[in-house]
């Protein structure tokens, strides 16, 4: 009887402690970027290198895509745990069908902008009308620009449209565009100032469009339970809370081991990106999601607005 008892208390405690114990070491997940690794990244690689996934039993693996346009096609194939994506391509995404859920945001505001040359004689967007102006992606760059525009009474048959691809600073900087649409007001206006021609940009926000989030993360809408991403999730909230409070330390820990990022380019984007970082990822602003979500059926970019809780929720 009594190496019954013994052997009863010993798989008690096992059964036990597989229940308040954390999640076991080494829980891979992989993550998607939406582009090579950049200051918009800051919380997810300060959370990596203080040990904040690690802390909760999470081993985070962090990947370039070959080709921007595949990570949120690889989650909803499920190849891929989670992805960093945008909220304006995700609400098109689910309008093709794709079972993909936002779980947390992790760049609060549009980094989406019209820029011109500061020096040049277009100080207002109704100055465009007859000019050149750049993009490079069509869609969802190419309606901001049409209400921006209509919002000066300007239309888009007004001007030029110009595909310069990714090249946005450098075709204003050889006069091959007198505008570009989709430039990011942390990365080209800093680009620009080194450059020697300081840029003007007009905000999105500003002239007709709905304010949204820029960064996003996405999940597979059959995963959202995995309880590896309410862990994700909480440490990136500790990522940014030690990033918000200690700016240039979380610098410092950026570049670890990544040579290829430090340039002045990158430090100005780092100090024009911190205040533009989600302070709670997780949250969800049910209100401004469904708005921006109205706008898009309004211009005709998408047919439905499915239920909220199928494309964005907050991890319980």
């Amino acid at each position: 009887m009594k190496p019954f008892i013994i052997t009863l208390l010993s798989l008690m405690l096992i059964l036990c402690g597989s229940v308040i114990q954390p999640a076991a070491a080494g829980e891979k997940v992989i993550v998607l970027l939406d582009w090579f690794v950049n200051p918009d990244h800051g919380p997810l690689y300060v959370a990596l290198e203080k040990g904040y996934f690690a802390d909760r039993g999470l081993t985070v693996e962090f990947k370039v895509p070959s080709n921007p346009n595949d990570p949120p096609k690889l989650v909803a194939a499920k190849k891929a745990d989670l992805a960093v994506s945008y909220q304006p391509q995700h609400h098109l995404h689910i309008d093709q069908g794709l079972p993909l859920v936002r779980i947390a945001t992790l760049v609060a505001t549009p980094l989406n902008c019209l820029v011109v040359l500061a020096g040049g004689d277009i100080r207002e967007i109704a100055h465009l009308k007859g000019k050149t102006v750049g993009y490079s992606v069509s869609g969802f760059e190419t309606l901001l620009l049409k209400v921006m525009l209509e919002r000066h009474g300007v239309d888009l048959k007004d001007i030029r449209l110009v595909n310069v691809n990714f090249s946005l600073s450098p075709s204003l900087l050889s006069g091959k565009t007198h505008a570009v649409i989709g430039a990011y007001r942390n990365f080209e206006l800093n680009q620009m100032d080194l450059e020697g021609h300081p840029g003007r940009a007009f905000y999105v926000e500003e002239h007709g469009i709905p304010s949204y989030d820029e960064l996003i993360l996405i999940a597979h809408r059959e995963r959202i339970g995995d309880p590896r991403f309410k862990k994700f999730v909480e440490a990136m909230e500790a990522g940014v809370q030690y990033l918000i409070n200690h700016p240039q330390e979380s610098w410092k820990l950026f570049i670890r081991g990544r040579k290829d990022l430090i340039n002045e380019l990158n430090r100005r984007a780092w100090k024009d990106t911190i205040p533009r970082f989600a302070l709670r990822p997780g949250a969800l602003d049910r209100t401004r999601y469904l708005r921006f979500a109205r706008f898009l059926k309004n211009e005709g970019m998408i047919k439905e607005i499915p239920p909220l809780e199928t494309w964005a929720v907050e991890l319980p």
